[in-house]
């Protein structure tokens, strides 16, 4: 889509549901103007364009050109661009693959902000085709909150199979109109490749789209680029992302299976410092390809707090780039995997929230069980769980109350209550803790809770023992999870869903003033 007719405005909601073709298709309806035709002084964008780590007055907006070019972001309140809010540019240069993203600031809180990018020809300076994307800024009082997440896009070798829909699950949430997205890691999986077929159970084959940079297991930085672009092929995840703002994090598989600071390199090995260049690579494409806000106190710092008004602060913490590389086996009782720079500011972050709910954006669960995760069996809290026993307990101490931990990783979805009633180490409030993924990827069955904090398994929906493990998405078993907080009554609903929009399960929780959150309903 090159241009907005000025006679006509859209609604948000219309702009959703064209989102899904107009945009997904976008740049295809200029090939017949001359003055955005592919002639070579005409810049592309090369794939979609993106929002993310959107607050109540900023943004951060993203996008790749197909050649060194400058990028031009204006961003308006209405589609037909008649005032301009804001603007900003940056260049897109081969040293970042030709990605660019700016933060565009000035806007205000509570408003459908609609943006468009092009690129400038360095050379001629003639601007190439224009993308028109969405996001709402954070509200103010008194106005409703409604946000996805889940995470795992093209595992296993389950990519893009044009015949069976693509990646599905993006044009599922679209549908459900969210405010934003949080992505909860395994963006790509760089250690699996994507063959051209795969055998299904039923004797059909699974056929994907392919590209050389996924036919190996990812070890260049060139190589955990394409796991990226890889994406950007699809046209369901390029037009949620043009119209529905991102909260990225990461997990294991942007870098290696189960990874670890130091202990994760190939032959390349360390640089003086240290750091493990593999992981290093790893970590630049992601900052690359992911509308991330930069975070001045550490260069390339991927946890940080997002404002979303004041209903709602959302916590994005790493569970990777701190942890310690054993997998916590040996002598010293004592693991990490937030390290204690991170701790100490979750803990004072958590405690200066004035917002209503708290959400913990986690790369992993912290009551199921899994040597590469935080519990590793019942019992007092042992090797890492020691760090989320002590976070758990100053939580009580300070008073902080509604939160509320989100995550996937798992791949299939889940409902924990954490009881401290039930549980071996019991100095914490109650909480939940909800898991959902994948979004693209095989399934897995339920796993096992460990009885440290008192997890029970409220609902939990998976693989079944007949269908074994690495299901395809083909078979339904793909899941995210909604969350609605009343702007009114601050109930915070959170829903479980599937590829199909079918709810699962549900659940609302009172905001409360004192310690104990209450479950009011649910509805299966």
């Amino acid at each position: 889509m090159a241009t907005l007719r000025a006679s006509r405005a859209w609604t948000r909601r219309q702009f959703l549901v064209r989102s899904t073709s107009s945009l997904a298709l976008a740049g295809l309806g200029t090939l017949a103007k001359p003055y955005l035709s592919r002639a070579a002084d005409r810049p592309l964008i090369a794939g979609g364009i993106q929002s993310g780590d959107v607050s109540d007055g900023s943004a951060v907006v993203w996008a790749r050109a197909d050649r060194p070019a400058r990028m031009q972001v204006e961003c308006s309140t209405v589609e037909s661009f008649r005032t301009i809010l804001g603007t900003a540019s940056t260049d897109a240069l081969p040293e970042a693959d030709l990605t660019a993203k700016v933060l565009v600031r000035g806007l205000p809180p509570g408003q459908d902000i609609f943006y468009r990018v092009r690129f400038d020809d360095h050379a001629s300076g003639l601007g190439g085709e224009t993308r028109i994307g969405h996001f709402r800024t954070a509200p103010e009082t008194g106005k409703s909150i409604s946000f996805v997440w889940s995470g795992d896009t093209a595992g296993q070798g389950w990519g893009i199979d044009t015949s069976r829909g693509g990646y599905r699950s993006y044009r599922t949430m679209l549908d459900n109109r969210p405010d934003f997205f949080i992505h909860s890691g395994d963006h790509i999986y760089a250690d699996c490749t994507i063959p051209s077929e795969q055998k299904l159970p039923n004797g059909e084959i699974w056929r994907n789209l392919v590209t050389e940079e996924k036919s190996e297991v990812a070890h260049t930085l060139a190589q955990f680029r394409g796991n990226y672009k890889y994406n950007q092929l699809d046209e369901n995840f390029r037009a949620f992302h043009a119209a529905v703002p991102m909260f990225a994090q990461w997990d294991d598989h942007e870098v290696t299976n189960d990874w670890s600071p130091s202990g994760s390199i190939d032959e390349t090995g360390h640089d003086e410092d240290g750091t493990s260049r593999l992981v290093a690579r790893a970590r630049r494409a992601f900052l690359e390809f992911m509308p991330i806000r930069e975070v001045p106190a550490r260069e390339g710092r991927i946890y940080r707090r997002i404002g979303y008004g004041p209903l709602l602060d959302v916590f994005m913490i790493d569970m990777r780039s701190y942890r310690d590389s054993s997998w916590n086996r040996g002598e010293d009782r004592n693991g990490w995997i937030l390290g204690p720079e991170q701790l100490g500011w979750l803990k004072r972050e958590l405690a200066a929230s004035r917002a209503t709910w708290k959400v913990i954006a986690a790369d992993l669960p912290i009551g199921l069980i899994s040597l590469d995760a935080v519990a590793l069996g019942d019992g007092p809290p042992d090797r890492r769980e020691h760090e989320i026993a002590d976070l758990l307990s100053f939580i009580k101490r300070a008073g902080v109350r509604n939160i509320v931990w989100l995550t996937a990783d798992m791949h299939y979805t889940a409902a924990h209550y954490y009881d401290p009633n039930r549980a071996v180490f019991s100095d914490f409030e109650p909480f939940w803790e909800f898991v959902s993924g994948p979004l693209h990827a095989g399934s897995w069955g339920p796993g096992e809770l460990d009885n440290t904090f008192g997890p029970v398994a409220m609902y939990q929906n998976g693989c079944s023992a007949e269908q074994g493990e690495n299901l395809a998405p083909c078979f339904g078993l793909q899941f995210f999870g909604r969350v609605d907080i009343d702007g009114h009554s601050e109930v915070m609903t959170v829903t479980l869903k599937d590829v199909d929009n079918r709810d699962l399960w549900s659940v609302d929780i009172l905001p409360q003033p004192q310690a104990r959150p209450a479950l009011v309903a649910q509805r299966s």
